[in-house]
């Protein structure tokens, strides 16, 4: 394992086109400006940050994976609509050592009744949700501690 700490960042379907889908609901921020924002608060804190973003689950699987494997200090997740369908994504936060930290913008339970149950949450550490942009960096602040 590297000296220096890694986080990672890893964001499911349809994150892609933050900006511009629903601002309502996610804000006008895009991923690349949470991006922006995540590595600035990492450098200060002396940590790697590897910001990826996927609208194929086997994908997101196979993230975890290597996060695990690489001995990652920590994941931080916004798993997007699989939140609430991914048994697959449940079991691979489960079966690995690294804490993962479920994150939304916008708080599930005040939405529809189907939002309501996440298979993520279930095996992550912890999570922040319905703060827009800040989850994220509220959710760096929450791995550093880790």
């Amino acid at each position: 394992m590297a000296d220096t700490r890694r986080i990672f960042v890893l964001n499911g379907p349809n994150l892609n086109m933050l900006g511009t889908r629903e601002p309502e609901i996610y804000g006008y921020d895009t991923l690349d400006d949470i991006a922006g924002r995540m590595e600035d608060i990492a450098a200060r804190a002396h940590v790697e940050v590897d910001f990826r973003q996927s609208n194929h689950e086997g994908v997101l699987i196979d993230w975890l994976q290597e996060a695990n494997a690489q001995g990652a200090h920590a994941v931080i997740f916004n798993p997007g609509g699989l939140t609430h369908t991914s048994i697959a994504l449940h079991d691979t936060i489960k079966g690995i050592s690294v804490p993962v930290i479920e994150i939304h913008l916008s708080n599930p339970h005040a939405r529809e009744p189907f939002r309501h149950k996440s298979y993520v949450g279930m095996a992550a550490k912890g999570t922040i949700a319905g703060f827009g942009a800040m989850s994220y960096m509220l959710a760096m602040e929450a791995a550093l501690e880790l």
